[in-house]
């Protein structure tokens, strides 16, 4: 069983882009890859069943318009910018002995982070990665035939005047308990001493397993450019 997994590392690179690079290499490749981006520009993202008119303040977006973008896996609506740390699994499920369903792939998931980062109280809830009562970072998945993705925004930090883009969702986790953003959520650099040493966790926790590759965007850009299916898109909020 071949465990190798390709370690492609981005920085501030737009999510609109490193949701379409994903894209490519789940579509166009049958190998295993994890990709890091340190920060973004200011963006929404939704999940591909996402309506904005639901989750997004198009007051806000009139006043100062950021990008709106619908991605290819489902999930809720976040807000990043460069303080958003992203992390991206794409798997073939063969690596893995579990069975590839949403629920095991999160508690693998919740197991990888807990022994990577090594934060007490880090937990799986409901879809949600916490700290005690605290969300710090939020998932979403693609699961095709023979392959998967996770990928998970971690908030190193965030600016509560921006979670005014976000409108309060009709379902929300349970354990939110109505909270408003700034209630519900947690910055990871309050527990970390800084974006490289979680990056670098997240690494030796994937050498701790699998043989890991380091890949460079440059030699990727040919195969990026293939034909293949494309569901990350941008959105527009009629104005």
């Amino acid at each position: 069983m071949n465990k190798t997994v390709n370690l492609l590392q981005l920085q501030n690179v737009p999510i609109n882009e490193q949701l379409q690079i994903e894209e490519a290499l789940l579509r166009l490749t049958d190998e295993n890859w994890c990709i890091i981006n340190e920060g973004s520009p200011p963006s929404i993202i939704m999940g591909i069943s996402g309506k904005p008119e639901e989750l997004v303040d198009a007051s806000m977006m009139k006043k100062s318009p950021i990008p709106l973008i619908k991605r290819y896996s489902g999930g809720g609506t976040v807000i990043v910018d460069d303080n958003t740390l992203f992390v991206s699994f794409i798997f073939q499920k063969k690596v893995h002995d579990f069975p590839c369903f949403p629920e095991p792939i999160l508690r693998w998931s919740e197991t990888f982070y807990q022994k990577a980062l090594g934060i007490p109280d880090f937990q799986l809830r409901e879809n949600d990665y916490v700290i005690g009562e605290y969300k710090c970072g939020g998932n979403a998945q693609y699961i095709q035939k023979h392959r998967f993705v996770h990928h998970t925004t971690f908030l190193w930090d965030f600016d509560p005047s921006k979670m005014d883009y976000l409108l309060h969702p009709k379902k929300t986790p349970k354990y939110r308990n109505k909270r408003s953003h700034d209630k519900f959520l947690c910055r990871l650099k309050e527990f970390l001493p800084s974006k490289s040493h979680f990056i670098s966790q997240v690494i030796e926790g994937l050498k701790a397993t699998y043989t890991v590759k380091k890949i460079f965007l440059n030699p990727l850009i040919p195969l990026l450019k293939k034909p293949h299916r494309k569901a990350t898109t941008h959105f527009f909020i009629p104005l």
